[in-house]
Order: C-alpha cells, then sequence, then structure tokens
C-alpha cells in the first residue's frame, strides 16, 4: 500500500501546471499593486483638497484662532490653517503685485481657515464625514459658508471606486479561470490513474487515504506558484525602478509588498487546494 500510494501521478505535466499557476498570480499581483498605488494617488488627492471656512470681517483673531485649534482636534481633519485679513491681504497683493489697500483705503477681505481632511477607504463615509463637517460648522454665526471643489472632490472619489470595482472583478475572473484549470488538469490526471486508484479501492484503501496525496501536493504547486509569481514581481519592479525612476521599491511600500506576496502564495495555495478537493471528491464519489 505504501509503495502505491507513492507511485500515483500527479496533475500530469506539474511544470506546466506551476506555470500556469504562476501566470495568474502574477497577473493578480500587478492587480493588487496597482490598486494599491492607485489608491495612494487617490488619497493623496483626496487630502491635498482644500476646503475654506469663510469667516465674517469683523470676527476677531482670538475668536478665529479658536474655532481653528477646535478644528484642529478633530479626528478627520489632517491640516488646518488660519488666514487673518491682513495675511490674506498680503498673499493677495504678492499676487497681483499691487499695494490694493492704500489704493481702496481699507482692506475688503476676511479671514478664513484652511482644512484638509484625510481620506477614507469607502468613499461614501468621506462624503458624509465632510456633509457633516460643513454643517456644523456653518452653524456659528461668524462663519458665512465653506467653499470647496466638490466636482473635483466627486470625480477623485468616483474614479477610484470605479477602478476598485474593476480590479476586484478582473482579480475574481482570474480566480475562476485558475480553479478551472486546476480541476480540469486534476481530471485528466485521475483519469489517467484510474487502474491505480481501483486498484487501491479493493485493498481497502478509503477515499480519505487515495485523495491525501493529491491534496497535499495541491498545496505545494499552488504555493510553489505563488513564490515564483513573487519572485517575478520583484524582478519586474526592480526592473522598472532602475530603468525609468518610478521609486517603487520605496521602503515604504515594502509592509504592503510584503503582505501582497504572502497574500499570493496563500491564494495559490488555497484555491488550488479548494479546486482539488472537489474535483477529487467528486470523481471518487462518482467513480467508485
Amino acid at each position: 500500500m505504501r509503495h502505491t500510494r507513492h507511485n500515483i501521478g500527479f496533475w500530469g505535466n506539474n511544470t506546466t501546471t506551476v506555470l500556469s499557476i504562476t501566470l495568474v498570480l502574477l497577473i493578480l499581483g500587478l492587480l493588487l499593486i496597482i490598486e494599491y498605488h492607485a489608491q495612494r494617488q487617490s488619497f493623496r488627492a483626496q487630502e491635498r483638497l482644500t476646503y475654506k471656512v469663510d469667516l465674517s470681517p469683523d470676527v476677531s483673531d482670538e475668536v478665529a484662532q479658536a474655532l481653528a485649534d477646535s478644528i484642529s482636534r478633530m479626528d478627520f481633519v489632517r491640516h488646518v490653517d488660519y488666514i487673518s485679513k491682513d495675511e490674506a491681504a498680503k498673499i493677495f497683493m504678492e499676487e497681483i503685485d499691487e499695494n490694493f489697500v492704500e489704493f481702496i483705503g481699507y482692506n475688503p477681505l476676511y479671514p478664513s481657515i484652511m482644512v484638509n481632511f484625510w481620506a477614507k477607504w469607502d468613499p461614501n463615509e468621506s462624503s458624509a464625514i465632510i456633509d457633516n463637517f460643513c454643517r456644523e460648522i456653518t452653524r456659528h454665526d461668524y462663519v458665512t459658508g465653506v467653499a470647496f471643489q466638490e466636482t473635483v472632490a466627486d470625480a477623485v472619489r468616483s474614479s477610484f471606486r470605479k477602478l476598485t470595482f474593476f480590479l476586484l472583478f478582473f482579480g475574481l475572473l482570474l480566480m475562476v479561470i485558475c480553479y478551472i484549470m486546476i480541476r480540469n488538469t486534476i481530471r485528466i490526471a485521475l483519469l489517467s490513474q484510474r487502474e491505480t486508484i481501483q486498484t487501491m479501492r479493493m485493498v481497502g484503501a478509503t477515499s480519505s487515504f487515495i485523495a491525501r496525496p493529491y491534496l497535499w501536493r495541491s498545496i505545494l504547486y499552488g504555493a510553489l506558484g505563488g513564490i515564483i509569481a513573487d519572485l517575478l514581481l520583484f524582478s519586474i519592479f526592480y526592473i522598472f525602478n532602475h530603468e525609468f525612476s518610478f521609486y517603487l521599491l520605496h521602503p515604504h511600500h515594502f509592509p504592503r509588498y510584503a503582505a501582497i506576496a504572502v497574500l499570493l502564495v496563500a491564494i495559490g495555495a488555497g484555491v488550488s487546494f479548494i479546486s482539488t478537493f472537489i474535483t477529487v471528491r467528486k470523481y471518487i464519489r462518482y467513480q467508485y
């Protein structure tokens, strides 16, 4: 029995199977990394959007500064700048290169508070936080309104949402392709070994005993495909980073890259095991 078990063939051409899994996981890894960098750029764009809290011209600096300090302590606020009337006039004069205060005799500008928010994974959550902020902040009598580029903010969130859905759909499609590919390969291997399996049945081998070598090696080959995909991804990134200066290998990205690398190995082993388990169980049940 022991000798028969070790002579069971597995998956026909092992090299072709591992390379096929590697190719699927390589594409999936590229999609995950694209999603990561797209998320970074989307967050950066959202966090650079400035929301201008306009204040009444007659509000005192002490009251305005107190409001700015209270805003800065909010968990969802990334950065706050208070611009007084004098600072606003100075900035405007530098832009137009003319002293308009002396020309008209007074400073018509008003103080304001510039606010940047932390980006959230869920665009709806970001929108809800900002809408609530605008609603609460305008309850102060000396706040005249909140100005921001609403179309730009919506466009950034919408673009990231669409890209995420597309990559998720394509990733799931790759998993289905990987499952079908492994299932068909297993079926061919089982058909080629049907006489050996039948002999093992005749001498009293259980279904779990027959399936065990297939399952263990499915995990091995799936994990091997993930490791090879990780090495190929690193090679691709090294070339692009060296030749085109894309800064893809900055140490800041390493924790996320490591997580993606581990995930690819886990996905390779998991999908391979599940597809093998379902196929072997169904084949043994219906054939014997």
